[in-house]
């Protein structure tokens, strides 16, 4: 027969002290939660108890955006993280809980209404922590923010750059505005507006407009002068409202432009000869003598002490064909000095006139291809600098013909690139352009474009795009033409590991 084994009592274990809740006699935990149930604690304790349940929002109909308090206006899209972290801010005395949960609540889009489901926890006594749920109601209002309610004023902006270049042509602008878009340098201004001679960016705050300048300064040699223009002043507080303006005005010298230096400067930047070409614009202006290779840079400071015109222009350039070529050995970079004979491609067939001169084209250039350059036998230029060089002792260092750069024949007209750039969404002037006008836009833009396909360093610093697909596959079809305009541009079509995919955006159109 089996005996049970006594029970020892231990005096130093423990026990809940149990007792019975006051109010519904349920054994409770006395030591935790006092006299009381949970059940009749929840009854009794409101943790909420002090926080709105009701609260109002202002929303600007014209921007979307929502009013932070004080005076900030943020952007929140329907039952966004952002939007319900404003709501939350919005209640007072609810950092004294600590939030668990929060959600929105649908409502009907168009009541106006915005619901929002709240748990919290708090401590209601020694080792009891409560936890429980509420709704809070918004009511959206709208309020008009400062930056709508200035739209509708003559003083829409605060700042405002001016960029200009004296020149003919729109070429510095088109790829000024590639390094724009590609750096995204444009995305603080509320308006872009272009006029006969340059570009006009505004911006709402004079630091936007200051950054700007500085990213200018980065990329092109330019000089900024600012200004400003008093709009209000408060006599009791001193306090003055202004406009501010910064002309901008970049140097008026382009890629593959013909530059006469003046015969001082030519010597204190490297004693180069003062006929030169510019191969290159970046923050300094980058000049080459084709006869020897020298090269010189020409800085904005420098330039601005004595500014000078180029001597000729990409338009003025002329067709030539070469007769013969002959290499002299020297090498810099991708400049091969060599001799070539040349005729006019006007003067074939019509006369036997050839023209002997010194290259750096020599590594691009063979018997029989074009090349574009200036003719200066027989020409008169209204340009002291030339005169003067003329009549100083350096007049026999002056050509008959300066090559600048090998001339590609193109596909038929009709015929699509493989490629596109992004362009700016802009505000023309009040005058619409005239029809020479737009076609000498025209003209320009598809001169920027065939430099940015022969100049494989120019198109680096740019950022373009593969073209349409459905432009690709209608090339694709026509077999006969396609083939034809692959002969006729060999060596031009951009390699599309070069080329980025497109996307969308609703601030540019393309090209």
């Amino acid at each position: 027969m089996e005996v049970d084994s006594p029970v020892h009592f231990n005096p130093a274990q423990k026990t809940a002290a149990t007792i019975l809740c006051a109010d519904c006699g349920a054994p409770v935990d006395g030591t935790i939660s006092g006299a009381f149930c949970y059940d009749c604690i929840k009854l009794k304790t409101d943790v909420t108890d002090g926080i709105q349940r009701e609260a109002t929002l202002h929303m600007c109909r014209d921007c979307d955006r929502w009013l932070s308090p004080p005076n900030s206006w943020v952007v929140a899209p329907p039952e966004s993280r952002e939007l319900l972290a404003l709501c939350l801010r919005k209640l007072r005395g609810l950092h004294k809980l600590r939030i668990i949960d929060a959600s929105f609540i649908w409502t009907e889009p168009h009541s106006r209404r915005i619901k929002v489901k709240i748990t919290v926890q708090s401590e209601i006594s020694e080792g009891a922590i409560m936890q429980q749920s509420f709704e809070v109601e918004y009511t959206q209002n709208y309020h008009q923010c400062p930056d709508c309610a200035k739209s509708y004023t003559h003083n829409t902006w605060r700042a405002c750059v001016q960029v200009r270049q004296k020149v003919p042509h729109k070429r510095t602008f088109l790829f000024l505005e590639q390094l724009i878009l590609k750096h995204g340098a444009h995305k603080d201004a509320i308006n872009i507006k272009e006029v006969h001679d340059g570009i006009d960016f505004f911006f709402a705050q004079r630091n936007h407009a200051e950054a700007f300048t500085d990213f200018l300064k980065s990329v092109v040699p330019c000089k900024v002068n600012k200004s400003q223009e008093l709009i209000s002043m408060d006599i009791h507080t001193s306090t003055r409202s202004y406009k501010f303006s910064y002309s901008a005005e970049i140097v008026p010298i382009c890629k593959d432009d013909l530059v006469v230096l003046p015969i001082q400067m030519a010597k204190k930047v490297g004693n180069i000869s003062p006929m030169t070409i510019c191969h290159r614009v970046g923050t300094s202006v980058n000049l080459l003598d084709p006869t020897t290779l020298q090269t010189a840079e020409i800085s904005t400071d420098v330039y601005w002490r004595a500014p000078f015109r180029p001597l000729a222009d990409v338009q003025e350039l002329s067709e030539f064909i070469v007769l013969d070529i002959e290499p002299l050995g020297p090498r810099k970079g991708r400049f091969q000095l060599s001799e070539a004979t040349v005729a006019r491609a006007a003067d074939l067939g019509s006369n036997d006139q050839t023209y002997y001169t010194r290259t750096h084209l020599g590594g691009l250039l063979h018997p029989g291809d074009s090349v574009m350059g200036y003719h200066l036998e027989g020409t008169n230029f209204n340009n002291p600098l030339f005169d003067a060089l003329e009549e100083s002792k350096q007049a026999n260092t002056i050509p008959d013909v300066v090559l600048v750069k090998k001339h590609f024949a193109r596909k038929k007209k009709g015929k699509s690139r493989n490629w596109r750039v992004k362009r700016m969404a802009k505000e023309e002037s009040e005058m619409l352009p005239r029809k020479q006008d737009q076609e000498r836009m025209e003209r320009d833009f598809e001169m920027f474009l065939r430099d940015v396909e022969e100049d494989e360093e120019l198109r680096a610093g740019l950022a373009l795009y593969k073209a349409q697909k459905e432009r690709e596959a209608a090339e694709a079809m026509d077999t006969g033409d396609s083939e034809m305009g692959d002969d006729e541009d060999e060596g031009l079509e951009i390699p599309m590991e070069q080329l980025l995919d497109d996307f969308e955006d609703m601030t540019m159109h393309e090209e």
